[in-house]
């Protein structure tokens, strides 16, 4: 056991003075580095550099698929396509025009119109439409390539807006002006003939996205707007996410309509069945000349006229009355009042009794009543009285007399019409914004207007789906920005040339090796020396045996050859009772007695052989042997 320490102190006194060594060498190794880097300097210069800091690399950015803007090219048949991306407003008309009914200072048409690209912007080199002021009035339109008629093919109208700042109360829709020789784009205004307007409109908490189509009455020649009906959909986000978004409205000449919001349906329906007010007039009318007669009963009961009061009622009974039965809580302090003026209150020093009147302290509740069930004057509670009957009425019967609810009769309206085609409105020939609006940077681009459904989706992919796409993207970026950074493998920056960094130095300082191997031996050694050269003490030793008064010296090496001999022993015993396990019980019960004798035997030669043992190496159980 002492050779065992004495060794550890050896082997870790070595890694002692090793680390020690290597430290030293390392501190002359840097003060010799500094030197030759100091060389030639200035003491001023000295002073002057500081330690530079090692650069970090910037970590990597997850790759972002990179979106080029690139105008949208109309295909296919069209009779409107402008993305603004010349920059200027060629082909559009300011109005001049002047609004009616309002006053002078707000009546023009005088709101701020730009070309220009999106605040914040994914796209650069895409501009649009925007709408500049606040609380003013805008009107601005243009011509078509050439106008659109409503015969056999759909009308396809699209194009996107942006809610740059939000909305708060304004409209974002677009009017397709009717075909007319007095059509006059310079004195476009809120009256000038429609035939359709569309798009999303906003004020307060009511969010709207309208289709509104102007329908000529073919009796009367009057126009009449009929509405479509509320989309289900939640418009709320479109509003509010500060996204562009594309509106778009289809009219088939199936008199079938649908509104779509991103290339989603969110509206559709029937120009005859889902507009308001309807299409076609009713076929027949209620005769406004025609009038109630006088005597015309529409009351379904009446009181029954052969009813008698009866003689025991009592009309003038008190619906409540005394309780007689109640009796006054004992404790009750009658002459307290509920209320006494607040004995702590000061008159204010500028009260004025002439103007004021007499000062009285505020009321507080008494404290005399607070453990009292009760204070003042002490009243029977009231109860309901049940002799009550209240205003006596005759019963309700059924009127005899009853006819029902009155109604005019029904005549053939003379206004009816039926137009089972709709869809054939008043041709267009130009498309035009006219808006009020509390917000401003209201962005509009890609106006597009076609009968081709495949042109609208190309135009569409071009314009509006090149924006999703950077938009999609620059969401990416952007989360994973905003993502913590992973965290290192290694406390410190891991080098994957550890190994070949180790033996370089070396090299230059080959006492390194001695550490290297001291590092790496000295572990080793450790573990050898405690886990693979000591031996299990197992069972009672000598002294355990022998009481004697003082610790005896170790007899371990005899005790453990006789162990060993034991645990042989005990072996073969075993296979024995593996091989006699199928004995008959007498037999085995023999047999056992044979093996405990024999197991007393041998522990009787063992105590002799520790006894003798023992004697021999310490004189002072000798003498206690020779004694005993």
């Amino acid at each position: 056991m002492e050779l065992k320490v004495r060794l550890c102190m050896l082997l870790l006194a070595l890694g002692l003075c090793a680390t020690l060594f290597a430290t030293a060498h390392e501190e002359e190794d840097v003060d010799a580095d500094v030197e030759d880097d100091t060389a030639g300097l200035s003491d001023d210069e000295l002073l002057d550099e500081e330690p530079e800091e090692e650069e970090q690399p910037a970590p990597a950015m997850p790759s972002v698929p990179t979106v080029t803007y690139k105008a949208p090219e109309p295909k296919g048949e069209h009779y409107f396509a402008e993305s603004f991306d010349r920059g200027t407003l060629d082909g559009w008309v300011l109005s001049q025009a002047k609004k009616d009914g309002i006053d002078e200072e707000i009546a023009k048409y005088d709101g701020k119109w730009e070309v220009e690209e999106m605040k914040d912007t994914k796209l650069p080199g895409d501009k649009g439409l925007v709408l500049k002021s606040r609380a003013k009035h805008y009107a601005i339109s243009g011509l078509l390539l050439r106008p659109f008629t409503f015969d056999t093919k759909p009308l396809i109208v699209q194009y996107e807006v942006n809610f740059q700042t939000g909305i708060d109360c304004g409209g974002a829709y677009v009017k397709l002006l009717s075909q007319s020789p007095d059509l006059n784009l310079d004195q476009f205004v809120d009256k000038t003939p429609y035939t359709i307007m569309f798009g999303p409109d906003k004020c307060g908490e009511d969010y709207k996205l309208h289709f509104i189509f102007r329908h000529r009455n073919p009796k009367t020649g009057e126009y009449e707007e009929k509405h479509a009906k509320k989309p289900e959909t939640d418009l709320r986000a479109y509003y509010t996410d500060k996204k562009t978004h594309l509106y778009t409205l289809v009219l088939n000449p199936d008199n079938s309509f649908e509104v779509l919001i991103d290339r989603t349906v969110v509206n559709s329906g029937n120009l005859l069945a889902d507009m308001t007010p309807s299409v076609n007039p009713p076929a027949e009318i209620e005769d406004p000349d025609d009038h109630k007669p006088e005597d015309w009963d529409e009351r379904p009961k009446i009181q029954d006229p052969d009813a008698v009061k009866p003689e025991d009622w009592d009309e003038d009974a008190p619906a409540k009355i005394p309780d007689d039965h109640a009796v006054k809580p004992e404790g009750w302090l009658d002459d307290e009042p509920e209320y006494i003026g607040d004995p702590d209150a000061i008159k204010p020093e500028d009260w004025d009794e002439d103007m004021d009147g007499e000062w009285e302290a505020p009321q507080v509740p008494n404290p005399a009543c607070e453990s009292a069930p009760g204070c003042g004057k002490w009243e029977r509670p009231m109860i309901d009285n049940p002799s009550y009957k209240g205003k006596w009425k005759p019963p309700m019967i059924d009127n005899p007399n009853y006819q029902g609810v009155w109604k005019p009769r029904k005549i053939p309206n003379p206004d009816f019409f039926e137009d089972l085609h709709p869809f054939r409105m008043t041709a267009v020939s130009a498309l035009g914004l006219e808006l009020w609006s509390m917000s401003s940077d209201i962005f509009f681009d890609n106006f597009f207007i076609t009968s081709d459904r495949n042109a609208a989706d190309h135009w569409a992919e071009d314009g509006w789906g090149l924006k999703k796409a950077a938009e999609g993207a620059a969401e990416v970026l952007n989360s994973a920005i905003t993502l913590p950074p992973p965290l290192p493998l290694c406390p410190t920056p891991c080098d994957p040339g550890l190994v070949s960094q180790m033996i370089s130095a070396a090299e230059d300082r080959p006492w390194l090796w001695v550490v290297y191997v001291l590092t790496v031996a000295l572990p080793l050694v450790l573990v050898i020396v405690f886990c693979c050269t000591g031996k299990k003490k197992e069972g009672p030793s000598a002294a355990e045996y022998k009481k004697t008064d003082e610790p005896q010296p170790d007899v371990k090496d005899d005790a453990e050859d006789e162990k060993a001999e034991e645990e042989e022993a005990n072996d073969e015993e075993s296979d024995e009772k593996k091989d006699d396990a199928e004995d008959s019980p007498a037999e085995m019960a023999t047999k056992e007695e044979e093996e405990a004798d024999k197991q007393e035997e041998a522990e009787d030669k063992s105590d002799e052989k520790q006894d003798d043992e023992v004697l021999r190496r310490s004189p002072r159980s000798k003498a206690r042997a020779r004694k005993d």
